[in-house]
């Protein structure tokens, strides 16, 4: 059966397979989840399936279980982290005054280091870092070349390492 005989299969069947996810503890992300298993067979190669019908059950119900077991990873994952958090009851999350003026003093001489390269590798620094821009996307914007950007990049990576330990003997 061709992926258009396989879709025709799909249209026919379609509040059928609703219905199965529904029964079967979709609820309300049924309809997404029919709406996924339409995008999947859309986009699947062609080819002769022996049963139509119970090859879009199957995938359906593979559908579910793939967000059932991300929700259940999502849950768990959430517990953990706020398992594992440090706070006490009653106290406050905010960093003391004194962690506030230690790390303002560090960006400060974070900002320097990085100055002290000269501008070009600071900025292409922070567009990579704080930015998030790759570094093909950096090369293109500086008109420079990606060796260039690696290598003001290893500068940059390098100050901060020293830095960082400079940091760490206080």
């Amino acid at each position: 059966m061709s992926s258009t005989g396989l879709e025709a299969v799909f249209l026919s069947n379609r509040d059928k397979l609703l219905g199965f996810l529904r029964a079967h503890g979709a609820g309300d992300e049924a309809e997404d989840l029919v709406q996924l298993l339409w995008l999947k067979i859309a986009a699947a190669p062609g080819g002769p399936i022996a049963q139509p019908l119970s090859y879009l059950y199957r995938a359906a119900n593979n559908l579910m279980l793939d967000r059932y077991r991300s929700q259940q990873q999502a849950t768990r994952r959430d517990k953990d982290w706020t398992e594992s958090a440090t706070t006490v009851p009653g106290t406050s999350d905010e960093p003391s005054s004194e962690r506030r003026l230690i790390a303002r003093e560090q960006l400060r001489l974070a900002q320097e280091a990085l100055d002290g390269l000269g501008q070009r590798t600071a900025a292409i620094f922070r567009r990579h870092r704080i930015d998030g821009v790759g570094q093909r996307d950096i090369a293109t914007e500086f008109g420079v070349s990606i060796s260039t950007v690696e290598a003001d990049l290893r500068r940059a990576y390098k100050a901060m390492i020293e830095l960082r330990e400079k940091f760490d003997e206080v």
